[in-house]
């Protein structure tokens, strides 16, 4: 069976996958399902430079060096794919998948304590395991060009299904890729210090990398640095990057970012991030005096100022962010909150604020915002405000998305928002009521230092149909009075059939 790398690969992937899910919890599930996209990947680019060596005939192929310089993963003799694909249809299967990920972690102190090691387990049916590994087993890498690009994109497929099957519990791991390209978009992230302080699967870490080689970059001008507190998170991400040959600096361990900042002396030019919306009760009692509270203490019951603040904090001196924070933000007087907001727009930070439409999410229905601050903005003293909320597409009954379209004569929502964002630094955009405005600092003030969008953009003028106002009037009218006698009809059809079974209206 030979695939090409259309989409229809992530999707068989994903229906074998799901006939492993049987009885276990979704956590569990996942980490199986990815493990296995990792191992195989990392085989197939073992195998790929092992037979390169093989062809030279110098006998380097066992050599552990001529694979590690080159960013290659050693993957020793009895932890290869052909051992796991022969024992695909024994009752072995998942204790010989647990020996090969061990194996792995020993040879490559980078995967230490990352892969999943529960194949064994007896709730994890073995002969569905094997059509799994089959199924993997089939693919023709060498005729459909680079694996690492097809197991890559099935590796963010799988994340994807993931979070839309687990709902709210995927939250803390998915962020929806429409809204981490544009971040990516707006922010351009080609050289320098990439940061995610609450990085979950490492989504926005894949994005920027992906934006600089679709412009023809070096994805080696960028250092990647990230943190998260959940270990599975923590290890997917390691797992992600790693498939998109992305090296990254994800701290020792997994660790709260308040608690335990994994990168304490990091000043970052670009911070892209998406942490958890409105968490509470996040330990602001044990961080009174922190140095990352230049603005205000922030509230003890909401964290998102705590995160802005964490993220001023690690900014370089022409660093720039990129966020989701929860509506509530923009104008939030409580705790304190609006204080922090006020001291950060008078501090020239905030460059531009993008309401974004809702149902975004797997997670919530929740509507959010995009803030965009900047150490070193080309437009001072003033802030560009985005009313998007009218954008994107349903795509499922719950789900909506921002489209995505490089092509000029019919641009996308994001490429539009990135394109607005360019033009206000350039000193080109003009006002457009009930989509953009830029408004100064003393503008804001007047607002009380509130950033909703829709305060500053308007609403849209309605276009001119061109008919005569008493001309509307009575075709309006006109047709009202048929409504009405329409309605009367319906009245007497239904208490004629009421009466027909013995039964008068009160």
């Amino acid at each position: 069976m030979a695939n090409s790398t259309e989409i229809g690969f992530e999707k068989e992937i994903w229906k074998a996958a799901d006939l492993l899910r049987g009885n276990l919890d979704a956590s569990e599930y996942k980490s199986v399902v990815l493990g296995l996209i990792f191992l195989k990947y990392i085989s197939d680019r073992f195998e790929a430079k092992h037979q390169v060596l093989i062809d030279e005939g110098d006998g380097f192929e066992e050599d552990k060096d001529e694979y590690t310089s080159e960013n290659i993963f050693f993957v020793p003799q009895d932890a290869r794919w052909e051992v796991v694909a022969e024992a695909a249809h024994t009752p072995e299967i998942g204790t010989v998948i647990d020996n090969a990920m061990r194996q792995i972690e020993k040879e490559n102190i980078r995967l230490k304590g990352i892969l999943p090691k529960n194949f064994a387990r007896p709730e994890l049916d073995k002969r569905r395991l094997g059509d799994v590994v089959d199924l993997f087993t089939n693919i023709q890498m060498k005729e459909h060009g680079d694996s690492k690009d097809i197991l890559g994109r099935t590796y963010e497929y799988c994340l994807s299904k993931f979070a839309e099957a687990e709902g709210k519990l995927a939250g803390e791991f998915y962020t929806p890729a429409c809204i981490v390209r544009t971040l990516v978009e707006v922010l351009q992230p080609f050289s320098g210090r990439v940061y995610d302080p609450a990085c979950g699967s490492g989504g926005m870490f894949v994005q920027s990398a992906k934006f600089i080689e679709k412009h023809q970059g070096n994805i080696n001008n960028i250092s990647v640095f990230g943190q998260d507190s959940n270990p599975t998170t923590w290890k997917m991400a390691q797992m992600n990057l790693a498939i998109r040959g992305i090296e990254a600096d994800l701290g020792k361990f997994n660790a709260d970012t308040f608690f335990d900042d994994q990168h304490p002396t990091l000043k970052a030019d670009y911070i892209l991030a998406n942490p958890p919306f409105n968490l509470s009760d996040w330990g602001a009692d044990k961080l009174q005096d922190d140095v990352r509270w230049k603005y205000g203490i922030p509230p003890s019951g909401n964290a998102n100022f705590a995160w802005l603040q964490h993220m001023i904090h690690h900014l370089s001196p022409k660093g720039r962010i990129g966020m989701v924070l929860a509506n509530g933000s923009l104008s939030s007087q409580t705790g304190g909150e609006g204080k922090i907001r006020e001291n950060i727009i008078k501090a020239d930070l905030v460059e531009c604020i993008v309401a974004m439409p809702s149902q975004l999410f797997y997670t919530t229905g929740i509507p959010v915002s995009l803030w965009f601050l900047n150490r070193d903005k080309k437009q001072v003293g003033k802030v560009l405000f985005i009313d998007a909320r009218n954008m994107g597409t349903m795509i499922t009954r719950k789900l909506r998305e921002l489209s995505d379209n490089d092509d000029p004569k019919e641009k996308g929502d994001i490429q539009r928002i990135a394109e607005t964002f360019k033009s206000f630094e350039d000193g080109t955009l003009e006002d457009e009521k009930g989509y953009c405005a830029i408004s100064p600092l003393e503008d804001i003030a007047k607002q009380d230092y509130m950033l909703t969008p829709g305060r500053y953009v308007g609403i849209a003028d309605k276009e001119d149909d061109g008919e005569p106002f008493q001309e509307k009037m009575e075709r309006l009218t006109t047709e009202l009075s048929g409504l009405f006698a329409q309605s009367h009809d319906l009245e007497d059809e239904i208490k004629k059939q009421l009466s027909s079974i013995g039964f008068t209206l009160k």
